[in-house]
């Protein structure tokens, strides 16, 4: 009996460890064909699909007509995997440039998003500080720093992001006013910010109503760009960060909409 249990175990595992293949490739590759994937893996076309649906049940990828996608769209934010190793490079300028606002003693809050996470491997040096975020791999590192007072904010969770929103998470934003807030989007037009997403949305604007000066981080990749949901005015933040990458066009038209651009260098 034991042993059939194990072996079913193993049996049951195997599904799950190729779907985690499977959606790593995706991410690594951005979008690909369900050909390529019976390819890739060795599996049929009904395996492939019958995966691909439990990935776009879980949030990490999104179907289309002969493949699939982790990138997002007007729709659709992409799983925390993909934002985490994109734009790599300009994200890390742009955290370096925003950490110079930060002083010891100061309150600051991060959303959820990848490009105010590589904030917290900054802090170390510009404690005390006290920080509120919603990101569970932020709250995961900012747990192991000292001097940090960390205010997790809780709410429903997403396994998507990997964060907490909705209305609790919004709540518990609103209890708190900060020195700082730093956060990001998905799409960016000359004029607003935008989000796919009603949830986060919410969270988002009640932390922008929760901040006393408010810091849009925002790589090239993501200008020119609108999503389901704006979320608000590029003048409702104080400073929009930018990478060096960006286009001088795109920032004169920035600044000619009434934004307070700043550059990161690279």
């Amino acid at each position: 009996m034991t042993s059939d249990v194990d072996g079913d175990t193993t049996e049951l595992s195997r599904p799950a460890r190729r779907q985690a293949e499977i959606a790593a490739y995706v991410v690594k590759n951005g979008s690909v064909s369900a050909n390529d994937l019976v390819e890739a893996f060795g599996v049929s076309v009904m395996t492939v699909h019958r995966d691909l649906d439990e990935l776009e049940r879980q949030g990490v990828v999104r179907k289309y007509r002969g493949g699939v996608s982790a990138q997002p769209t007007s729709v659709f934010e992409s799983n925390v995997a993909y934002r985490l190793n994109t734009a790599h490079a300009e994200k890390v300028a742009i955290a370096r440039h925003a950490r110079t606002m930060i002083e010891p003693g100061m309150s600051v809050m991060l959303d959820d998003s990848t490009s105010a996470l590589g904030l917290v491997d900054l802090f170390e040096d510009i404690t005390p500080l006290t920080v509120a975020t919603n990101f569970l791999p932020a709250i995961t590192k900012l747990a192991q720093l000292r001097d940090i007072t960390l205010l997790a904010l809780g709410g429903i969770y997403s396994a998507t992001h990997d964060s907490f929103g909705g209305m609790p998470c919004a709540e518990a934003v609103e209890a708190l006013h900060t020195d700082l807030l730093f956060c990001s989007v998905s799409a960016v037009s000359p004029t607003h910010a935008f989000h796919q997403e009603e949830e986060i949305v919410l969270v988002k604007r009640a932390m922008l109503r929760s901040a006393k000066t408010k810091v849009l981080l925002v790589d090239h990749g993501k200008l020119q760009r609108t999503a389901l949901h704006r979320l608000a005015p590029l003048t409702d933040f104080d400073i929009v960060i930018v990478d060096e990458k960006t286009p001088q066009d795109l920032i004169a038209a920035l600044r000619d909409n009434g934004a307070t651009v700043e550059v990161a260098e690279i």
